[in-house]
């Protein structure tokens, strides 16, 4: 009896899903905070078209930094689950391979087997993209939260610096919207400096 085939679809199948649920988990920023409390005067005066790095902001600000270390505790928790799930798994296919090896159980007995290893890997299969799709809108919420944060306290902000437009870029060597243009129309330390004491200022009301 070959039984190969099913041996390494289920080991090829762990793998995939291994490499899905690692790559759904977000990462962490690296830059520097600002400092809390630090405030920080830009030059651009009312109607100026004004810009702010939403990477930076992204990566220093509290509540994002508070929302990405509880989703990547949820997440881990999910890998763990599905790793243990996927061992046991593999540990069920080797040990029916082995025993076909070695002709320790009957033809019919293997067929029985093999029809349940087929109906585990399913079963597993179903389980591990249930387990994708709740990373994957665990994260959704994170940054929709985080939006929305951001953009009500903009909008606030703006109200009494009167900006004509206030524009997001992104990205290091070639950042867009904005490729370049005067550093004294960078508002995003002034952002960051209110956008971390509103958060502790909430923080603390809620305590």
């Amino acid at each position: 009896m070959k039984n190969t085939p099913l041996i390494l679809s289920i080991i090829a199948l762990l793998g995939v899903v291994a490499l899905g649920i690692c790559q759904l988990v977000c990462n962490k920023g690296q830059a520097a905070p600002v400092a809390e409390g630090e405030q920080t005067e830009t030059a651009a005066h009312a109607g100026a078209i004004v810009y702010f790095s939403l990477d930076r902001v992204l990566n220093e600000y509290d509540m994002a930094n508070d929302l990405r270390t509880t989703v990547e505790s949820k997440v881990q928790s999910i890998q763990q689950e599905v790793t243990r799930r996927s061992n046991r798994l593999q540990k069920d296919a080797n040990d029916f391979q082995e025993k076909i090896n070695k002709g320790l159980i009957t033809r019919s007995v293997a067929e029985v087997q093999q029809q349940k290893l087929l109906e585990q890997q399913q079963q597993f299969q179903n389980y591990a993209a249930q387990k994708e799709q709740e990373v994957a809108e665990e994260q959704q919420v994170m940054m929709n939260q985080i939006g929305d944060a951001i953009k009500k306290f903009v909008d606030k902000y703006n109200e009494t610096h009167g900006y004509a437009m206030i524009v997001a870029t992104q990205g290091d060597v070639l950042p867009a919207p904005i490729v370049t243009a005067d550093p004294a129309l960078d508002i995003t330390d002034d952002l960051l400096a209110g956008l971390n004491d509103e958060y502790i200022k909430t923080k603390t009301a809620e305590k």
